[in-house]
This record gives C-alpha cells, sequence and structure tokens, in this order.
C-alpha cells in the first residue's frame, strides 16, 4: 500500500460533486461506486486508489497517514483542527455557509446562551470571541428541533438554501465562515511522496481552475 497513493473521500452530497471534479482532472475509478459496497477502490491510474469514508474521519484517515490526501469540508476540517495536515488547494465545491440560527422573533440578548450543534469547538471560539458565555450542546442532527423544543436559544448548523429552517420557523443570523471543500494532504506525505503528490495536486488545481473559467 506504500507505493500507492490514497485518496479519502467524503460520503454523501460531497461524494456526488467531488467524482466529475475527480473526472475532469483525469481520475476515475474502475467501478460505479453507487452500486457498489466496497469503500476501497482502484482508479484509471494504476498507483492511485479511493477510499470513502464519512466526512468527520477524513482528516483523521489523512492526519494518521492512513490516507495520503483526503476531501473534506472546510465545517470538518475547522472543528477536527489542523495540526498535521496541508491544506494546498480550495476545490470549490459543495459550497454553504456556518451560521447561527434561531427561531423567527426570538432574537437573543445577553451575554448567555445556550447553543445546540455538531461544531462544538467552532461554536465555543464564536461564541468567546463574541464575548458571549455560550452552553454549548452536542447534538449529531436535526438541529432545528432544539429551539423548538427549548433545549437550546440557538444552533450553530451549516446553511445552504435555509429551507429546512424556513419549514420549522427558524432564520438565519449571524454567519460564522463560508465553507466550500478543500484537498488536504498529509504533511509527512507531501514530503516522502512530493514528486508523486505534487503532479496529482496539480492535476485538481488546473480542474478548478478550468471549471472557473468556464
Amino acid at each position: 500500500m506504500s507505493k500507492q497513493l490514497v485518496v479519502a473521500l467524503s460520503k454523501g452530497r460531497i461524494l456526488k460533486e467531488t467524482l466529475p471534479l475527480l473526472a475532469d482532472a483525469g481520475i476515475e475509478p474502475l467501478e460505479n461506486l453507487d452500486k457498489s459496497r466496497k469503500l476501497l477502490f482502484d482508479t484509471n491510474l494504476p498507483d492511485v486508489k479511493l477510499v470513502i469514508i464519512r466526512a468527520t474521519d477524513v482528516p483523521t484517515y489523512v492526519q494518521l497517514g492512513a490516507a495520503d490526501l483526503g476531501i473534506a469540508g472546510k465545517d470538518v476540517l475547522l472543528e477536527h483542527g489542523a495540526e498535521g495536515l496541508y491544506e494546498p488547494l480550495d476545490l470549490e465545491i459543495a459550497k454553504c455557509r456556518l451560521m447561527t440560527a434561531g427561531v423567527v422573533g426570538q432574537q437573543q440578548q445577553g451575554a448567555r446562551r445556550r447553543v445546540a450543534t455538531k461544531f462544538v469547538d467552532v461554536a465555543r471560539r464564536y461564541y468567546a470571541e463574541q464575548g458571549i458565555q455560550a452552553e454549548v450542546i452536542k447534538l449529531y442532527g436535526a438541529m432545528e428541533l432544539a429551539p423548538l423544543m427549548n433545549l437550546a436559544d440557538e444552533i450553530v448548523d451549516i446553511v445552504d438554501t435555509g429551507n429546512t429552517l424556513r419549514a420549522n420557523g427558524m432564520e438565519p443570523r449571524e454567519l460564522i465562515t463560508d465553507i466550500s471543500t478543500r484537498l488536504v494532504v498529509n504533511k509527512a506525505a507531501m514530503t516522502m511522496k512530493h514528486d508523486r503528490l505534487k503532479p496529482l495536486i496539480d492535476r485538481l488545481r488546473q480542474a478548478v481552475e478550468a471549471r472557473r473559467e468556464a
């Protein structure tokens, strides 16, 4: 496996946008990922393999060297931390926003807040920077329920169209940061496998630039 370059891809919506970008860069799996239960795939490049894992696991796989490169949302990378990771490229796909949100007409005041989110560390840093003492409650999904059920005053979550918020009587409030999908590389691999990694990164960079100019 050490002679192979392993690219960790995030499952879900990011994967659907990643595969066409990889194809533009000349990297394609040899089988249909949608019809396979495998997690590790060969590609048309004999020295490149793809592994399909949960988005939150991508930085861990790359950081610890199980994968040489990874593709993950900036939200996941902010929450995970950047130790051991090099982030050479914004792939400019799966764009969205990380925001605070709350019930329409219930604007929060004061220096204390109860916040529900899966982005615990990001939320703590954000509210601390605002001078707000936040009790952060970790949830794994259905964030919109938390304010409606009096579990939290606000949520911190990914906002794309905002339709789910509106359907639940909620509204986006403060922008924490814009999010897009990034390429990350294991720092040790970037040194030890530089001659093999650089052409792959350059392919992806050219594909991103070609899309931007199209």
